[in-house]
């Protein structure tokens, strides 16, 4: 049974934060931002763009690309971020009313940065064992930026973080862009390493001074660099091998386009080297950031949009969350043959 990616949305907030924004906060100078960040601009999203309503406008978008009726969606997975509207909250739900999916149910996941490779895993699980699954959507919204003070020396691997909504309609039987196999990797031992300190049930009840803590910290910056550096690439490939094989036995020379995670260039090109694939089989977010679970969809909108994704290209999506998890998916694009 062939479960196929038949449209997504990506909606992008109109409010960038240019490189030398970046700059003025951080005291970091304007090139070094651009070019061993990599980052040249980002979005951010304003007051009325919230984390729910930028999933809600992306939703959107996929739907009208895919030509169908809210009402075929049979179930919405919300694969956004934690920082919702509100605490204790389904952003989901919300999602599936704004659209008017009246004949859908919803819950709401997350594996930070690698939840979309989840999300579609799960989904795909889902869709074979149950006959009521036809049409699934899959819907994010992240402003993790809210969570991130450009002051802070210990978190500025995160300043490369924006704002952005991303969706995508999964459907059972068909023939159109085929969703093959995902590997996970995970290591707890990073799981208190970097936090939001305040306002869990760790710290509770709030206190006075908790809003001076309200923002991402690394309680110990040389010992955590030291293992996500001994870590991070090795776990990559691992995860990239891994959803290579279970998909009929892949390697990576079959590797057409990856959709990889904005983060800084060097790595990037590590990554590509490793690999042994060029710049015209991916694409670097310098004009976007780090915009969490949602950089994989809009790889593959651009990637698209630049004619780097063709008919039969095997694309390999690729990401880490915070914590630490490791995802990589494969997906036949095109019209599939067994």
């Amino acid at each position: 049974m062939n479960i196929g990616l038949i449209s997504t949305g990506v909606y992008i907030p109109k409010k960038f934060m240019t490189a030398k924004d970046i700059s003025l906060k951080t005291d970091i100078p304007e090139d070094v931002i651009k070019e061993k960040f990599g980052v040249i601009k980002k979005p951010i999203a304003n007051e009325d763009e919230t984390t729910a309503e930028m999933g809600y406008q992306a939703a959107k978008i996929a739907l009208e690309k895919a030509n169908i009726s809210s009402e075929k969606i049979d179930l919405v997975i919300w694969f956004g971020a934690q920082h919702k509207d509100y605490p204790c909250w389904l952003a989901g739900l919300y999602v599936v009313d704004k659209i008017g999916a009246k004949n859908a149910w919803s819950f709401d996941m997350e594996g930070m940065c690698g939840s979309f490779m989840m999300a579609l895993d799960v989904a795909k699980s889902m869709m074979i064992a149950r006959d009521d699954l036809n049409t699934v959507l899959l819907v994010s919204g992240y402003r993790n930026n809210d969570l991130i003070d450009l002051s802070e020396p210990s978190t500025r691997f995160m300043l490369d973080i924006g704002s952005c909504g991303a969706a995508a309609i999964l459907k059972k039987n068909t023939d159109k862009n085929i969703i093959l196999a995902s590997s996970f990797l995970g290591d707890g031992s990073f799981s208190t390493e970097c936090l939001f300190p305040v306002f869990g049930s760790k710290n509770w009840p709030v206190k006075e001074d908790d809003l001076n803590k309200a923002h991402f910290i690394v309680n110990d910056e040389e010992e955590f660099k030291k293992k996500l550096n001994e870590k991070t690439l090795p776990n990559f490939f691992k995860v990239i091998d891994n959803a290579l094989e279970k998909s009929g036995n892949l390697k990576r020379k079959d590797i057409d386009y990856l959709a990889i995670l904005h983060f800084k260039r060097s790595a990037h090109n590590l990554v590509l080297q490793e690999l042994g694939l060029s710049e015209n089989q991916t694409t670097y977010l310098e004009e976007y950031g780090h915009l969490g679970q949602n950089d994989q969809i809009l790889s593959i909108e651009l990637g698209l949009a630049s004619g780097k994704i063709k008919e039969n290209s095997f694309i390999v999506l690729v990401g880490a969350g915070l914590g630490f998890v490791w995802a990589a998916s494969v997906i036949k694009w095109g019209t599939y043959r067994e």
